[in-house]
């Protein structure tokens, strides 16, 4: 059997390699021993092995797992040394148990490497290529360099043409957005959007107009019910003293008479007690449509209280006093008419009282004394009716 003995520095400083070979005889007995050793650093032993590399920093070890030691390296200065200790580097460790294959690790210098581990037959060694797994790397990274080189200024391409897309797809609804919250600042009037493609930002812009449609019903019975009589639809006392400011600021304006008629119907809590509130209410409705068609389209039939209305009339030719009494009168003699309640012909009667304004006047002064004129006239009709 051939031995080979452990690899160790000579006299000359040279690495050698003990080897025997034992020499039979024709009974198989053992005559001799030829004993030799070689120069690991002969020219030509392992000549092909120091002038390899394996990448640019790579390298190739031979070692010795017995001996605990690197045999041969491509760094001739790790030749004969004994390899690192258990646990500073955890492939090394493996490779010395047994095992063979590739893999990643952190040498002894600290540095990160690729390896592969193969066995060298009947010596009991195995040799390592390994390389930095920088350089490894190094071609992937150069090819990302390169794609990135190459694809960049087509994917900014893309990106400018997505964001025009997008840009152009959701300019409607930021139009529609910026007038929707200038019209809840009050800065525009409430008006439907302009629906500019049927898709989903069209649809979604029919569905604000339709919300905008019902907002704008409701604020506009809102304000109808702020303004105005329930009962009747006459304008309330709100809305009357508006109006009544207007035509006084009118009247200032142009040198002309602004005209109050208070109305206090005589009887009608009789009426209402008699044939019931809902004859009550009918007769207010018929009594409030008697009043409307006595008073011009400039003028104001208001329904302040109860059985209380109030005429505004303007534009009244001089003497405007003649001018209220003639329209006093008529609205008497309506009123006078007939009633065709629960089946049966009712008589009510009014009391009016008259108040003229030439533009200076408060509105609630002005209503002020068109009440106290209202008071008078209903007294003066109870002393009549008493003395006869």
């Amino acid at each position: 059997r051939r031995a080979v003995g452990r690899a160790q520095a000579t006299a000359q400083h040279h690495a050698a390699l003990p080897m025997a070979v034992p020499l039979r005889d024709g009974r198989g007995e053992v005559v001799a021993v030829l004993l030799g050793t070689a120069d690991l650093t002969a020219d030509g032993l392992l000549d092909h092995l120091l002038e390899g590399r394996v990448g640019q920093a790579g390298g190739i070890l031979v070692i010795s797992p017995r001996d605990r030691l690197f045999v041969a390296s491509t760094d001739a200065t790790m030749m004969l040394t004994p390899t690192p200790p258990d646990g500073v580097n955890p492939l090394h460790d493996r490779a010395m148990a047994g095992y063979r294959g590739s893999g990643t690790t952190r040498n002894a210098r600290g540095i990160d490497e690729i390896s592969a581990i193969a066995s060298v037959p009947t010596t009991g060694w195995f040799v390592v290529a390994r390389l930095p797994v920088s350089e490894a790397l190094a071609p992937v990274a150069r090819m990302q360099a390169f794609i990135l080189q190459q694809r960049a200024p087509a994917v900014t391409m893309v990106l400018i043409v997505i964001g025009l897309i997008m840009t152009w797809l959701l300019r409607p609804l930021l139009r529609a957005a910026d007038q929707a919250d200038r019209m809840t600042r009050g800065e525009l009037p409430l008006a439907p959007l302009r629906v500019v493609r049927d898709d989903e930002i069209g649809h979604l812009t029919q569905a604000f107009n339709r919300l905008l449609a019902k907002l704008v019903d409701n604020q506009q019975a809102l304000a109808r019910l702020a303004h105005h009589d329930t009962l009747t639809g006459l304008p309330n006392r709100k809305l009357l003293d508006e109006r009544l400011q207007q035509a006084l600021a009118q009247a200032a304006r142009h040198g002309q008479r602004v005209a109050v008629l208070y109305l206090d119907l005589d009887g009608f809590k009789q009426l209402n007690d008699t044939l019931g509130h809902e004859a009550g209410d009918l007769a207010l409705r018929e009594i409030a449509r008697r009043l409307q068609a006595l008073v011009p389209q400039t003028g104001t039939v208001a329904r302040i209280g109860g059985d209380e209305f109030v005429l505004l009339a303007t534009g009244l030719a001089e003497p405007a006093e003649q001018g209220a009494q003639v329209l006093a009168q008529r609205c008497i003699a309506a009123i006078a008419e007939p009633l065709q309640l629960a089946r049966a012909s009712t008589l009510i009667g009014v009391s009016v009282g008259i108040a003229l304004g030439s533009g200076g006047e408060l509105p609630q002064d002005l209503l002020a004394a068109a009440d106290q004129a209202m008071y008078r006239a209903k007294q003066d009709t109870h002393a009549s009716t008493a003395a006869r």
